[in-house]
């Protein structure tokens, strides 16, 4: 009997439907799983097979369609691991209850009598502690099922069974499906030979399809990988470009011998598939090229295309990258995308800068105009390249931590080649050992603490360290990998130059401590601020990067502006907000970056409007939602000064059920009709919002100035009841004036 982990796990919920899925014959329910970070990506292709997404997990999706949309998922998913049916969930807070729930269920229905299986099995709990254990027991409940039904059973084969019966185990809860793959996607049955550290293929096309590939493509372009390697991803752009489907060659699937199989079905299925193959290969097919300077390689990939049926298509030739030239007719368009050594490749890492620069002369050089796509695990060497990249992608090579870093070819992006390692203003240095220890101990104790409970709580932003020690007077905010360090002024009491040396030595520690690149870590002073000057751009980078919360896709800067788009302490509000938006018509003034808007929409608000005065956030804003795929209609963003608007006479569908209003603490803009002191304007500002506000509704008024003391006549008006406590999460409990925040209703 053999145990093993599937790719994925489950979410932390199922979706409602999936206990007693068995009884929905109209329409089932899949797993889809895919390498991790590739989530998004896999959802919206499953969208074009036929299937609904309905949630995404770790390293997986759930979706719900026809078996015979699960059928074109492993023919043609270029991005997943294993498509897995969903049968049932059974409750499994012990070994003898798991066997129960297992018992119960018909496996006629889905494993021939005379056929083998074997379970793999993914989870623990305290009640089973390994997956062999839960495996057996599994493998028990299905074949005591099969005696009490008749006597006879199937077999169980470790190494070649008929249905592979995935098992996961996630709370006390198990989900249990037929793996309809059988193998994973990822091996199309071209790679035999593989060179040194080579992609898988379901990365590359993740990589290609976050690169754009797919319209540049229809769009005539062309495509080429200067440091190909054993050639996966420039196969895998010409498997894509051709319309060639993944699973084409395979030979075998693992529902081929599972009784609820339609032969006609599939068959029908690859017919299609081999009629696309065809239709594909008529009209202009781009071209292709890849190179290496290492000739063994370029060995194996050409035995790759061979294997993939794509000799004459694509052409691989050993070349370093310096070396780069396209001769004949090539499009003016087109993605140079490449996956360049980490340092494991070279003697010593500090080699990666010279390469990375030369592959950027090399680029500016050959491909002016195209796209430059770069999948790095060093992605410090990005500013060696000498352009400034528009798009990053936190993805995983393996267990290896790395980046999509995108480029546009041009002059408007050029910038002056920077090696990592060049300090800034102030230098990385330890003056007082014993001093810098005490900050490392800190914060790998906070890492395994509060790191550990956002893990759990599947938070990948928040704060890690906020002024813990008197001696370093700063806060430190994870965002999913990146760590942002803002330094609080020092008193005038503090001598500037021992602050500088502390901030030195707490750069020179957080890298190590928190096992990042330094290229990885943004540090800011942070001052008091009024007015604008809180809205003040601190540089023009453009790097933005998206980030996830409770299911929603933000956008954050880390450099660019005094704040990143994202206040981490007001978590807990917009998670409420999400969970009691649905069906209600939501308002959200001085909105930022709309990140409660968005929670908002996600939650099922019926329509949604955002208003802030500055144009940069409005379009931050609206960026968030179409990120989020909001209905522009329903969900407006407006530039508005939100003191004005709130004066004027409500328009008459101006109502709302749901109010969020977080308002700075000052503000003297001159965008601004008047200005704006919280402490001071706070009665007028909520009178005006309740006037807004259904006769149910709810206003949530937030704020964080330190002093605040709430008008006590606004209790006598209306239902006032401070929540501030409740939404104070783990990661700010040191801090906890750190904002207030109220629950107000009309009264009666």
């Amino acid at each position: 009997m053999a145990a093993c982990a599937n790719s994925a796990a489950i979410p932390e919920t199922y979706p409602e439907y999936l206990i007693n899925q068995e009884s929905n014959l109209s329409k089932s329910v899949f797993f889809v799983t895919c390498p991790k970070g590739v989530e998004y990506v896999l959802a919206d292709e499953l969208s074009t097979f036929g299937l609904v997404p309905v949630r995404n997990a770790p390293a997986g999706v759930w979706v719900e369609g026809s078996l015979e949309a699960g059928y074109r998922a492993c023919l043609w998913s270029r991005l997943a691991n294993r498509v897995i049916l969903h049968i049932a969930e059974v409750n499994a807070n012990s070994g003898d209850q798991l066997y129960d729930g297992v018992v119960h269920l018909d496996w006629q229905q889905h494993i021939p009598v005379d056929g083998s299986f074997r379970v793999t099995f993914l989870g623990q709990s305290d009640a089973i502690r390994n997956t062999q254990f839960g495996a057996q027991r599994v493998k028990d409940g299905i074949v005591d099922r099969f005696r009490t039904s008749g006597g006879l059973r199937p077999s169980v084969d470790a190494k070649n069974p008929d249905i592979i019966v995935s098992a996961r185990l996630n709370r006390g809860r198990l989900s249990l499906g037929i793996d309809l793959s059988g193998h994973s996607l990822h091996m199309r049955g071209y790679r035999t030979d593989k060179g040194i550290a080579p992609l898988k293929e379901n990365l590359a096309a993740a990589l290609l399809m976050r690169a754009g590939w797919p319209e540049i493509a229809a769009s005539g372009g062309d495509f080429v990988d200067p440091m190909c390697g054993s050639g996966t991803l420039v196969i895998e752009a010409a498997l894509m470009a051709l319309d060639l489907a993944p699973g084409r060659k395979q030979e075998k699937f693992g529902f081929e011998k599972w009784p609820g199989h339609q032969p006609e079905l599939w068959l029908s299925l690859r017919q299609e598939a081999e009629r696309r193959a065809h239709e594909g290969k008529q009209g202009r097919i781009p071209k292709f090229a890849g190179f290496d300077q290492d000739s063994r390689v370029i060995a194996t990939a050409w035995k790759n295309i061979q294997r993939a049926g794509l000799e004459g298509v694509v052409h691989v030739e050993s070349r370093p990258v310096a070396d780069l030239q396209l001769e004949g007719d090539w499009s003016q368009a087109g993605l140079v995308l490449t996956n360049p050594p980490y340092g494991e490749r070279l003697s010593e890492r500090k080699e990666l800068g010279g390469l990375y620069h030369s592959l950027g002369d090399a680029v500016k050089q050959a491909v002016p105009g195209w796209r430059l796509g770069v999948f790095t695990g060093a992605p410090e060497y990005g500013k060696s390249i000498g352009l400034r990249s528009y798009k990053q992608y936190r993805l995983f090579n393996g267990k290896l931590p790395a980046q999509l870093l995108l480029f546009e070819i041009n002059d408007a992006n050029a910038m002056t080649p920077r090696e990592p390692d060049v300090p800034g203003q102030i230098t990385p240095r330890i003056r007082n050992q014993e001093r810098a220890d005490m900050l490392r101990n800190r914060l790998k104790k906070n890492l395994k603490t509060v790191g550990q409970w956002a893990r759990k709580q599947g938070i990948g932003c928040y704060r890690l360290y906020d002024a813990d020690m008197p001696e370093f007077a700063l806060a430190i905010d994870i965002y999913e990998g990146k760590v942002h360090v803002q330094e609080y002024a020092a008193p005038k009491s503090v001598d500037e130059r021992a602050a500088r040396e502390r901030l030195a030595e707490a750069l020179a520690v957080i890298p190590d401590a928190l096992g990042i690149e330094r290229d990885e870590m943004v540090c800011k002073q942070r001052q008091r601020q009024a007015g604008a000057n809180q809205y003040e751009k601190q540089g023009a980078t453009g790097e933005f990067f998206e980030v996830h919360e409770h299911g929603c896709v933000l956008k954050v800067n880390l450099k660019d502006y005094l704040d990143t788009g994202l206040f981490l302490d007001h978590r807990p509000v917009r998670h409420w907000i999400q969970d009691h938006a649905a069906g209600k018509r939501f308002l959200n003034l001085f909105c930022y970056t709309g990140a409660a808007t968005v929670h908002a929409m996600v939650g099922g608000a019926s329509r949604s409007l955002s208003l802030d005065m500055s144009k940069t956030y409005v379009g931050w804003a609206q960026d968030n939602l179409a990120l989020n795929g909001a209905d522009r209609k329903k969900h407006r963003v407006e530039q508005a000064d939100c003191l004005a608007w709130l004066a004027a006479k409500p328009a008459q569908n101006e109502v709302f059920d749901l109010i969020f209003m977080d308002p700075p603490t000052f503000s003297n803009s001159a965008r601004m009709a008047g200005v704006l002191d919280i402490q001071k304007d706070h009665g007028t500002l909520i009178r005006q919002a309740m006037g807004r506000l259904s006769s149910d509704g709810l206003l949530i008024f937030s704020n964080n100035f330190r002093r605040f003391k709430l008008d006590e006549a606004l209790e006598s008006e209306f239902d006032v009841v401070e929540v501030s406590r409740s939404t104070i999460d783990k990661d700010f409990q040191r801090n906890q004036k750190i904002h207030r925040c109220w629950h107000i209703r009309h009264s009666g």
